[in-house]
């Protein structure tokens, strides 16, 4: 066996440039292989992570844009209140928890610093909807909602900014050229689902940010939470009933709102990154065939090259299975030769991927190991022909090839 590997690894080395190109189609299968697989890895990791920190409980009612508003006699096309919100924690029985919310984009200061940032208002409930820790200080109360209490919390990418390694506790920001108080600070989350910094905002009483900062009456949304998983879909159709009705909608009319399950939203990511894998696969899958192919063609070309060599050996008693293993073996080398390569081939443009495109990716051992064993079945599948012709050649015609 190391006999008729040294053989193939020197049949190899003859025709690098050749060798080469044979393995171009191996390198981008196994490549794309890897690509896939790490894609796919690691947005399942990280849909994983989101809903833990979302919560699979967590329900998001926000409302859409319709004629049913003017039909109704109003002048906005903003349909959800604060009374929305607390109707749906008193009367839906699948509900636990309500948060109302609204949000808005402002320049926060600090002293000489300053930082633009998201500026959301929220109920007393929105750290439990959203399973928030706070890294110090507190939360916000239902007396700071009642009373418009000119208080804040910060996320961390906003204490970086205005603050640097200060604790901002107690401390006075202004917003709107209002005097806020920082009366605590959100623990890091990382990026939302859909790539936002969660740690780039303020966070205040819902009715502060309403009245004194955005001066509406109206709310842009509403969190809120399911007693279990299981019992999401029992509060969407409570939720849809009870604004149904509060919002006086008739039968025919369609909703003026929307209720999104955080677990629904992402599926909607997983299906984005299945359809990434799938054209991923087809690239693998034709990249693999083509490399086959041109291994399959080289090795018909080696073996017509090699007729006298091949008689030669026959001649000094070779047996028919020893041809046959020796350009298996070159083929199988070949093709693993490929392998290797186009992992590394692989994990590197997975890291540009994830670096440039910010789509997560997971390298994981099985996925190498999975695309390393296809490569060398192409190398042995594609090579078997070209080695069952070399061992039947006829030994004496052989001889006599020029």
């Amino acid at each position: 066996m190391t006999a008729l590997l040294k053989i193939a690894l020197r049949a190899i080395q003859r025709n690098k440039l050749r060798s080469s190109l044979t393995v171009l189609g191996i390198i981008i299968g196994v490549g794309a292989v890897i690509v896939m697989v790490s894609i796919g890895q690691g947005a399942k990791a990280f849909v994983e992570k989101q809903l833990e920190s979302l919560g699979t409980n967590v329900l998001i009612i926000i409302p859409i844009s319709t004629t049913h508003t003017s039909a109704r006699g109003t002048t906005g096309t903003i349909t959800l209140t604060a009374e929305d919100a607390f109707a749906m924690e008193k009367e839906c029985g699948a509900v636990s928890y309500v948060s109302p919310g609204i949000r808005t984009s402002t320049q926060v200061v600090y002293g000489n610093m300053n930082w633009t940032t998201f500026v959301s208002g929220v109920g007393p409930d929105f750290q439990t909807i959203r399973n928030w820790q706070l890294e110090s200080g507190r939360f916000i109360t239902q007396q700071d909602a009642n009373s418009m209490a000119k208080v804040c919390l910060l996320g961390q990418t906003v204490v970086t900014n205005l603050f640097g390694t200060m604790n901002p506790v107690g401390q006075w920001i202004r917003v709107n050229n209002i005097p806020f108080r920082v009366i605590g600070v959100l623990y890091p989350k990382g990026q939302s689902p859909t790539g936002q910094d969660q740690d780039d905002m303020v966070l205040m009483p819902y009715t502060t940010v309403q009245r004194k900062i955005m001066g509406v009456t109206h709310i842009g949304y509403v969190l809120a939470s399911t007693i279990t998983a299981e019992s999401r879909f029992e509060a969407m159709e409570q939720i849809t009933s009870l604004l149904r009705q509060r919002h006086r909608l008739r039968p025919h009319e369609e909703n003026d709102f929307t209720v999104i399950s955080q677990v629904e939203f992402a599926s909607t990511v997983m299906e984005t990154s299945h359809t990434m894998g799938i054209l991923l696969g087809s690239i693998a899958l034709v990249s693999l065939f083509v490399g086959g192919i041109g291994i399959m063609n080289i090795m018909l070309v080696s073996t017509t090259e090699r007729t006298r060599e091949i008689g030669i050996r026959m001649a000094v008693g070779a047996k028919e299975k020893d041809i046959l293993f020796q350009f298996l073996i070159e083929s199988t080398v070949l093709s693993s030769l490929g392998g290797l390569i186009g992992i590394i081939f692989g994990i590197f443009t997975s890291k540009l991927v994830s670096y440039y495109g910010g789509w997560p990716s997971l390298v994981s051992p099985p996925s190498i190991a999975v695309a390393f064993l296809f490569s060398n079945v192409v190398g042995i599948f594609f090579g078997y022909y070209p080695a069952r012709k070399a061992s039947r050649l006829n030994p004496i015609e052989a001889l006599r090839y020029e």
